[in-house]
């Protein structure tokens, strides 16, 4: 499995420097350790996370993350699990209620390298470390009931996705969701050709 996932990461095609040079130090850290995708690995480990749009493509559903005080996408640790796109899926019903979800593609559509700064968690400390992160874009109906996950986040709304941007606290996280977006607007464009 773990060989499945370092082709995919391998034959990803970097939307811009960023991913490349993160596409270089994910594939090297999977090289180097056993267990980066478990928490186990206390300096770097697996993540999935994902860009969930309604069906017009024109709102993005975000929550607010309690730990980083911050709206955000969804997404979680890959605890062992190996196929991401799962992880990805996972993590959205979880955090935000919704059923019925669904990839719009089921290729790797960005990754990244997040610095997580040391926090509380479960009344435990988590010290800082790195997400070597694999977001996939789905797709939900914006007219479904969504729910809170009160142990990881306050909040659940669908946003026009321009505005996704400004609506984080986090200033890395700002050129992320903006990458997501135009990586979008291409995607659109490219099926109207």
């Amino acid at each position: 499995m773990k060989n499945n996932f370092y082709k995919q990461i391998k034959q990803y095609n970097p939307w811009n420097e960023q991913e490349e040079n993160d596409r270089k130090i994910i594939l090297k850290y999977v090289d180097l350790f056993d267990n980066i995708f478990t928490r186990e690995n206390e300096i770097a480990h697996i993540t999935g996370s994902s860009w969930i749009v309604n069906q017009d493509r024109s709102k993005v559903l975000m929550i607010y993350h309690n730990i980083y005080d911050s709206w955000a996408w969804t997404g979680g640790h890959a605890d062992g699990e190996t196929d991401l796109i799962s992880v990805a899926l996972r993590e959205a019903k979880e955090e935000t209620g919704i059923i019925n979800i669904k990839p719009v593609l089921t290729d790797i559509y960005s990754l990244e390298i997040l610095c997580v700064n040391g926090h509380v968690k479960r009344e435990k400390y988590v010290s800082s470390h790195l997400h070597l992160n694999i977001t996939y874009l789905l797709e939900a109906d914006d007219s479904e009931m969504l729910r809170i996950k009160a142990d990881e986040n306050s909040g659940v709304k669908w946003v026009d996705r321009k505005d996704a941007v400004n609506l984080s606290n986090e200033v890395w996280m700002r050129g992320i969701y903006s990458k997501l977006n135009e990586k979008l607007d291409n995607l659109v464009y490219e099926s109207l050709i």
